[in-house]
């Protein structure tokens, strides 16, 4: 089966609603659709965070982290830890625990690297996208941190079934073969968002990232996402541009802000973006 096929294949499974999910990843989505019920509280979301240790980890590192230092750290239990962070945040680590999840399940060695590649880049975005929203626009950084999270979920999702389907390691694209008005990346990228409850805001922001033109400084969603993703310092192993365009996008990235460059800004919170960025990581 070629690279084409495998694709077609994946489309048509997204279309009927058939996303193979490794068995120990459905409890993670499960959380996932308990957050978006509007009779969960806290309580609620405590009991099903504490069910899964490494959730729990993050859940705790996060709210202790210097992004939240408000609060005065210390936190030690599950309760105070969602409190804090609120549903916004606790869906940004439910989706991060999913991701390591998939990977996790990867014994081969080219598409682990990929996969952790991908994740410490996602994971970069996320921190930047936090930082971005909090610091130069009026946008949410929570909701930010969230859509930079996820962006590439979809790439993600390409690499757990390569295994299965070998073809898809030629590289990341190819043009469809198949009546669609989008690449099949993007329609199963798509797909795996709407499985994983992504609200409708944070899709419109990825959207952006993949139609949309950068607009300096970032203020919209989807603006802070494009900068975010052309200032990270690690770059997606699926970015179709080359070494030299990805390194003109980041530097065109940046521009002056009222005296200051967007990396300026970066610079001085970067204390803060590292803390959030290790406890995604960690």
């Amino acid at each position: 089966m070629n690279k084409s096929q495998a694709l077609n294949h994946i489309v048509a499974e997204s279309q009927r609603g058939e996303l193979v999910f490794p068995t120990h990843v459905q409890a993670s989505l499960h959380i996932q659709q308990a957050l978006d019920d509007p009779e969960c509280g806290i309580e609620a979301a405590a009991r099903l965070i504490m069910k899964e240790p490494l959730m729990a980890a993050r859940v705790v590192a996060i709210a202790n982290s210097v992004a939240y230092s408000r609060f005065g750290g210390g936190v030690t239990n599950i309760r105070t830890a969602v409190s804090i962070l609120g549903f916004s945040t606790l869906r940004s680590v439910v989706a991060s625990v999913i991701m390591r999840q998939i990977s996790h399940q990867i014994t081969e060695p080219v598409i682990r690297h990929k996969m952790e590649s991908l994740w410490l880049h996602s994971a970069h975005v996320g921190a930047l996208s936090y930082c971005l929203a909090k610091h130069v626009t009026l946008s949410d950084p929570e909701t930010a941190m969230f859509t930079g999270i996820v962006h590439e979920v979809g790439g993600f999702y390409l690499l757990s079934r390569a295994g299965e389907f070998p073809a898809l390691l030629e590289d990341m694209h190819c043009a469809p073969e198949h009546e669609l008005d989008e690449s099949p990346e993007i329609f199963i990228g798509r797909a795996v968002l709407h499985k994983l409850m992504v609200p409708k805001r944070v899709l419109s922001a990825i959207e952006v990232l993949w139609y949309g033109a950068r607009a300096l400084p970032p203020a919209s969603p989807g603006e802070i996402l494009i900068a975010a993703n052309d200032l990270s310092p690690v770059s997606s192993p699926i970015d179709l541009r080359s070494a030299e365009q990805i390194e003109a996008a980041r530097n065109s990235a940046d521009c002056s802000l009222n005296q200051h460059s967007l990396r300026d800004i970066l610079q001085q919170t970067n204390t803060e973006t590292q803390s959030l960025l290790q406890s995604l990581l960690h």
